[in-house]
């Protein structure tokens, strides 16, 4: 539900149970203490020990390298293909099409 959507009443109504909410985490927090303060606190700026960070990358460096072997497993069982060549005769058929084509588009031109 969206707050726009609400009428004068639910507003009214909304507001007071927030304001018991509200009374009724102070009563707690002065029965328990107050909890939000007791405990460790987390350190947000907890690094890695160098012998954690070797394990990792030498972990990552398996793993690279076992997908490197699989790829070129592949590539050695895959089929080699020649490259296509066209021969003098066929290259000089093409190329006298495309010069009659270019003459004659710039014929239309002028």
């Amino acid at each position: 539900m969206n707050i726009h959507d609400l009428t004068a009443n639910q507003f009214k109504r909304a507001a007071a149970i927030k304001e018991q909410l509200g009374s009724l985490i102070k009563e707690l927090r002065n029965i328990f203490g107050d909890a939000t303060n007791s405990g460790p606190v987390p350190n947000p700026n907890r690094t890695m020990s160098a012998s954690a960070k070797r394990k990792i990358a030498v972990a990552q460096r398996a793993r690279w390298a076992k997908l490197r072997r699989a790829k070129e497993a592949q590539r050695s069982a895959e089929p080699v293909t020649k490259k296509k060549t066209m021969s003098p005769a066929a290259k000089a058929k093409l190329s006298a099409k495309l010069k009659a084509y270019w003459r004659a588009k710039k014929a239309r031109k002028t």
